[in-house]
């Protein structure tokens, strides 16, 4: 697995913060071999908990979109958002995040794989105004493994020949991957060089953060949409290890 050396700076960066404990839905496996529990709210994942119930392992997980002009717009923060099970009694969710200048929707099915621990969101990007080709989206992800943002370890690593964002502490790793191969990618401090102030500061990533190493870290990926590929399926795997987490995941796309 190969690892770039490159660490971002600010570290250990802000200090770290829970969401809200406003939640619109809760989710599980129905399966014992996926000891996965998520929540969400503000029209994203929040707390994803693995391998116990006590053990949360994420602060949330959301989408950023860029445009021309410097558009800048958090899907939790810029969009109006509604959400619905499946079915009744069905632990997996649809998320419809519109944002509020009418620039795009967004629509996620959220679920566990019921056959190992990995959290699958897929995700349609559809522009409202201008086309497509003129945004980016991106996936950000913010660690909290074993009830704690700091202490995390991330960076962009490739298992298998496959590009993953990956993250450990306290014993448990995860690892991000994409059903469409992913786009610019960083891995930083929060509030100093993590993807959403690179994002908002200057409309792009910086190709020189690719590990942010004991610390409040962040994660963030482009996910490679286009004209003809408008649905991307993320997995979000967990282990005991990061080599673990990776196998999961992309055993899931």
């Amino acid at each position: 697995m190969a690892v770039t050396p490159t660490v971002a700076k600010g570290a250990p960066g802000i200090p770290a913060r829970w969401t809200s404990s406003a939640k619109s839905g809760v989710g599980t496996a129905l399966s014992a071999r996926s000891p996965l529990w998520f929540t969400t709210s503000h029209g994203i994942l929040n707390e994803i908990y693995y391998p116990r119930l006590d053990s949360a392992c994420t602060r949330d997980l959301g989408l950023i979109v860029t445009g021309p002009g410097g558009y800048f717009s958090e899907e939790k923060r810029d969009a109006a958002h509604a959400a619905e099970p499946f079915e009744d009694g069905t632990p997996g969710y649809r998320l419809m995040n519109t944002a509020s200048d009418g620039a795009y929707k967004i629509e996620k099915r959220i679920v566990t794989d019921s056959k190992r621990p990995v959290l699958l969101q897929e995700t349609s990007f559809t522009a409202i105004k201008g086309q497509a080709a003129d945004y980016r989206v991106y996936a950000l992800l913010a660690p909290h493994l074993v009830n704690a943002g700091m202490g995390n370890t991330a960076w962009i690593g490739e298992h298998k020949g496959e590009r993953l964002l990956f993250a450990t502490g306290r014993g448990v790793s995860l690892a991000l991957a994409s059903s469409l191969p992913w786009g610019a990618c960083s891995a930083g401090y929060v509030g100093f060089s993590d993807g959403w102030r690179q994002l908002h500061d200057s409309g792009a990533l910086d190709p020189s953060c690719h590990t942010a190493e004991d610390g409040n870290v962040a994660l963030t990926g482009e996910i490679g949409f286009s004209a003809g590929k408008t649905v991307a399926l993320l997995a979000l795997g967990f282990g005991a290890s990061p080599q673990e987490a990776a196998d999961l995941a992309l055993a899931s796309l």
